[in-house]
């Protein structure tokens, strides 16, 4: 009977080995499943997508101004209005009216006299008074051609001086939305054929950064870090860039 005793608790130790042992195995081979799953699931693929389109500018800004010199403040500010008026006739014969310009408050500066040292005395020589004028339309051709025709403005005996005309997009927030959206499929298909040459797949995007935007002129190369737009030319192009992060499964 001793015997059998024995027996019996050794195959009970062997069995608790067993199962002990067999607890390690289990434990060993989940938790490497468990890490496997993780690492899978935390792989990234960081890519940069872009879009470019290229626009037309549909509203144009022109600025100019004209100057009086006067001896005395009454016969200039009586010039200067006369120039006002003629400033107004002249737009509206080429079909701007009132909304389409705006004039900034009369500027008057004091000329004082200069002695032959160069230096100013504290007499006052007479007055020179100065108006600028924003004109705005989405004529934009139209525009254009009116800034290069100030010499009528010249032959009135107006002393005028014109800037240039500044060239804009009026829907840009729709075509940042727009392009936003392309850059980030463009992003997406980067990322999806660069996993595929390695037989996997890209699963959700994590995180997706949008870069700055570069108006720029139609055929130009400028970027900045800051970005850019370009008000100097009337045909444009924007580009949209959009850095994505996506998982790899």
């Amino acid at each position: 009977m001793k015997d059998i005793r024995e027996v019996k608790d050794y195959q009970i130790i062997i069995l608790g080995l067993l199962i002990a042992l067999g607890a390690i195995i289990s434990t060993y081979v989940l938790s490497n499943a468990v890490i496997s799953y993780q690492k899978m699931n935390t792989q990234a693929l960081s890519v940069t997508g872009s879009a470019s389109q290229e626009i037309k500018s549909d509203l144009a800004v022109w600025t100019l101004s004209y100057e009086v010199r006067s001896k005395d403040l009454k016969s200039g500010y009586a010039k200067i209005n006369s120039d006002k008026k003629q400033m107004i006739d002249f737009l509206a014969a080429n079909g701007l009216g009132e909304d389409s310009y705006k004039f900034t408050p009369v500027a008057s500066y004091a000329v004082y006299k200069r002695l032959p040292n160069g230096y100013d005395t504290n007499d006052v020589d007479g007055y020179r008074l100065s108006q600028n004028v924003e004109v705005t339309s989405n004529d934009v051709d139209k525009l254009t051609k009116l800034s290069e025709g100030t010499s009528q403005l010249v032959d009135k005996n107006i002393e005028v001086f014109s800037n240039r005309v500044d060239y804009y997009v009026s829907n840009l927030d729709e075509l940042k939305i727009k392009m936003l959206a392309e850059a980030t499929k463009d992003a997406k298909e980067r990322a999806k054929s660069m996993v595929q040459s390695t037989g996997g797949r890209i699963g959700v995007m994590n995180s997706a950064k949008m870069g700055v935007f570069q108006i720029v002129a139609k055929n130009s190369t400028d970027v900045s870090d800051y970005g850019i737009y370009n008000t100097s030319a009337k045909d444009k192009k924007i580009n949209a860039v959009v850095n994505a992060t996506f998982t790899i499964k």
